[in-house]
C-alpha cells in the first residue's frame, strides 16, 4: 500500500514560497505571447496593414462584444452552448469511465470489446454527424450525441491506461487486507488512476467543446457556433472575432475547473526522496 510522507515545517515553507513564485513566472510567461499578439494586432490595425473589413481593430471588437453582451445575444447563445457541452460531456464521460474501467479491470471484457472499440474510435466524432443526422435529425439530440461521442473515446482510453498502470503489489496488499472488489476499486484503483483519468477528462472536454462548435456551425439556429456563422454571413468580422474570444475563454475556464477538481481529489502523494 502506498504511504504518504509529510515534510517538516522547515522544509515545507520554502517549498511553498518557491512553488508560488514559479507559478507566477509561468503565468507571466503564458501571458507574454497573447500580449505581444495584441500589440501587433493593435499596431497593424492602426497602421492599416490589413483592411478593417478583414481584421477589425481590438477596440472595435471589444465594443462589439460589449454591445452583444448588453443586448443579451452573447449571454443567451453562450448559455445554450454551455448547457449543451455540459450535458453531452457528462453523458460521454460517464460512459467512457464505465467502459474504461471495465476494460482496465477485466481482460476477458477487453478481449471482446477492444477490437470493435478501437475500430470505432478511429472515426472522428464529427464523422458521425451524417449518420446521426439521418437517425435523429438536426435537433438537440444530434448535438448531444456528437459531443458525447467526442468525449467518450479519450476518457475510456485514459481510464483503461490509468487502471492498468496500478502496481500489481497494491492488489496483493488489498487481498491481504481482505478488501472486497468494490473496496479495491474505490480505495486502490481509482485513487491511483486519478491523474490519468483526468488527462482523459480534460482531453474529452476539449474534444467536446470542439465538437459542439462544429455541430452548431453545421446545424443550429442558436449557440456560439451559430453566432460565428451569422457574423460570417453578415460579413461582420468583429462579431466573429468576439465570439471566438468568448469560445476560447469558456474553454479555458472549463479546463481550469477540471484541473482544480483534480488537485482537490488527488489527496495522496508518494514521496521520491
Amino acid at each position: 500500500m502506498p504511504t504518504a510522507t509529510i515534510s517538516g515545517p522547515d522544509r515545507a515553507a520554502p517549498g511553498r514560497g518557491f512553488g508560488f513564485a514559479r507559478q507566477i513566472r509561468l503565468i507571466g510567461a503564458g501571458l507574454l505571447v497573447p500580449l505581444l499578439g495584441l500589440v501587433v494586432w493593435t499596431v497593424g490595425a492602426r497602421a492599416g496593414w490589413v483592411p478593417p473589413q478583414i481584421l477589425p481593430a481590438p477596440d472595435v471588437v471589444w465594443d462589439t462584444a460589449l454591445d452583444l453582451w448588453q443586448s443579451g445575444d452573447l449571454f443567451a447563445n453562450a448559455l445554450i452552448s454551455l448547457q449543451r457541452v455540459i450535458l453531452g460531456f457528462a453523458a460521454g464521460a460517464t460512459l467512457g469511465l464505465l467502459l474504461g474501467t471495465a476494460m482496465g479491470l477485466s481482460k476477458p471484457f477487453e478481449a471482446y470489446a477492444h477490437v470493435l472499440f478501437t475500430a470505432l474510435a478511429q472515426v472522428p466524432a464529427l464523422g458521425w454527424i451524417p449518420l446521426v443526422m439521418l437517425l435523429v435529425g438536426i435537433g438537440e439530440p444530434l448535438k448531444l450525441i456528437i459531443i458525447a461521442v467526442g468525449t467518450l473515446v479519450p476518457v475510456a482510453w485514459n481510464t483503461r491506461a490509468g487502471i492498468r498502470a496500478v502496481p500489481l503489489g497494491w492488489f496483493e496488499a488489498a487481498s491481504l487486507w481482505r478488501y472486497s472488489r468494490a473496496q479495491v476499486v474505490w480505495y486502490i484503483v481509482l485513487p491511483a488512476a486519478v491523474p490519468q483519468i483526468f488527462v482523459g477528462l480534460r482531453y474529452g472536454l476539449g474534444h467536446a467543446w470542439l465538437a459542439l462548435v462544429v455541430v452548431e456551425l453545421l446545424a443550429s439556429s442558436e449557440g456560439l457556433g451559430y453566432l460565428l456563422v451569422w457574423g460570417r454571413q453578415m460579413f461582420q468580422l468583429d462579431v466573429v472575432i468576439a465570439t471566438m474570444a468568448v469560445i476560447g475563454v469558456i474553454g479555458f475556464t472549463l479546463d481550469a475547473a477540471l484541473a482544480a477538481i483534480e488537485r482537490r481529489l488527488q489527496r495522496w502523494q508518494v514521496a521520491d526522496q
